[in-house]
């Protein structure tokens, strides 16, 4: 699950990594860097920054591993989704199987781990639809979106803190929980309406 996993200690970038004269597509200069929260998913760091107009900011980044979002379709052309509680939101969702790539996992291979875990599915065919920033104000984490067919069972054991529960809608429910509010949840949103879910 996004947001969910823990990850490898080696793989994490280091505490403190000043850079004077690292430069960023923004004109940015990176001062320093320092690691504020070394996380079981994420870590946050502090940078101090040059602006181009030679003025300081201080940011502060939430640095993580990336994503995947998947949307499983059915043979009748409705969707495979999960319910899951979300402690931060205090609220079960109705959203599309997802997860943390974890160390040297490419985004396809964690779509085909995730859906096993999460939905109870393997599937013969995963096609890529987008890629994105959920929050680029303050995380660098890219979502990678796959659509994926050609479903059968396949249960993988998933995490022992999570609690989840697939959930088959058809075309038109999927419609009526996009409209109604039903569905919040931001990467189950752009995967839908990507393939066409959004007219009534």
């Amino acid at each position: 699950m996004t947001g969910g996993r823990s990850r490898t200690e080696s793989k994490r970038r280091s505490k403190d990594t000043p850079n004077l004269e690292e430069r960023n597509a923004g004109g940015f200069g990176v001062e320093s860097s320092k690691r504020l929260v070394h996380g079981r998913v994420f870590d946050v760091d502090r940078v101090a920054l040059r602006l181009p107009s030679g003025r300081r900011a201080i940011r502060e980044v939430v640095r993580h591993p990336g994503a995947v979002a998947i949307v499983p379709l059915l043979p009748d052309g409705g969707v495979l989704l999960i319910t899951q509680y979300r402690f931060a939101v205090d609220q079960t969702i109705l959203e599309v199987p997802a997860g943390t790539i974890e160390p040297g996992e490419t985004p396809l291979a964690c779509a085909r781990r995730e859906l096993r875990e999460e939905a109870g599915v393997s599937a013969s065919r995963f096609r890529r639809i987008a890629r994105f920033f959920p929050s680029p104000g303050f995380c660098d984490e890219v979502i990678h979106v796959f659509v994926a067919t050609g479903l059968r069972e396949d249960r993988a054991p998933c995490d022992e803190d999570e609690c989840i529960e697939p959930v088959r809608l058809t075309a038109p429910a999927v419609r009526r929980a996009l409209a109604n509010g039903r569905i919040q949840d931001a990467k189950t949103m752009i995967g839908l309406l990507l393939i066409g879910f959004g007219g009534k």
